[in-house]
């Protein structure tokens, strides 16, 4: 039988977007992104797990999230290690009974020459951005029931380049958007998980500071296609949109947020 056209009543289509009392853990959320992140699910109805390796930043995320009406948790982990994942889970079930919403956002960036890119080095973005958000995944899938969603941020290096070296941060985030397709394909069915990802373009963050006016006017403002580098807002509202019910059928994707960058 056809489920209710949702179409046919303008509230309950509005409603589609809603995560209202949902649980969502965001990672990396103590700067950058990640507080837009966490912002925006608060905003959309949900309760927000904000966790980072930077405690001391995080309670300033979690005043947003309550500012909201929405509870906060705020939780320290490093997500390069499996067993502090596990543990993160554990505290929130335990605090909420049940995780909905896993924002692998948590990330780190070097520019090195490849030539001369340390292995110690290497592995430590790797196992950050792609290793961290395997096993965050992994932790939160054994709790999560049908319709639950991951959305893992990748970037748009993962599908051109940049004047910058950066093979350990393109690398990663290339992984993430295989990573994604095939946990969407495991998990699709049972547990009835939808894991999605976005690639942002530019955005100016914490991450994108040490980058030179130089090399932002010359090398990436070119790019910009709508003419300007992106706002935190237009990234979370697309994670949003992913993470809701309008995106229900929507699995296995990972999608450009990059200012048109991506074709350039």
């Amino acid at each position: 039988m056809l489920e209710p056209n949702w179409l046919d009543n303008a509230d309950a289509f509005a409603e589609m977007f809603r995560l209202d009392d949902r649980i969502a853990i965001v990672t990396g959320a103590s700067a950058g992104l990640g507080v837009a992140l966490s912002k925006a699910f608060a905003c959309a109805g949900a309760h927000v797990v904000v966790a980072s390796r930077r405690a001391a930043r995080l309670e300033e995320t979690a005043q947003a999230v309550r500012g909201y009406g929405r509870e906060a948790l705020v939780q320290s982990v490093d997500v390069a290690n499996q067993r502090q994942c596990a543990e993160l889970v554990e505290t929130t079930m335990r605090k909420f009974g049940r995780v909905d919403i896993l924002i692998n956002n948590a990330g780190m960036a070097s520019a090195v020459p490849a030539l001369r890119e340390d292995p110690k080095d290497f592995r430590s973005v790797v196992d950050v951005n792609l290793g961290g958000s395997y096993w965050m995944a992994q932790a939160c899938a054994g709790a999560m029931t049908p319709g639950s969603s991951i959305i893992n941020i990748s970037s748009v290096l993962a599908f051109t380049t940049a004047s910058l070296p950066q093979a350990a941060y393109t690398a990663s985030k290339a992984g993430l958007v295989g990573l994604t397709r095939d946990l969407a394909r495991q998990w699709g069915r049972q547990p009835g998980i939808r894991v999605n990802a976005i690639a942002p373009g530019f955005f100016e963050t914490e991450m994108t500071e040490s980058y030179s006016p130089d090399y932002v006017t010359d090398s990436l403002e070119p790019r910009f296609v709508l003419g300007r580098s992106g706002r935190p807002e237009e990234l979370a509202a697309t994670a949003v949109w992913l993470a809701s019910p309008a995106a229900g059928y929507v699995t296995g994707q990972t999608i450009l947020v990059d200012g048109g960058m991506s074709t350039t």
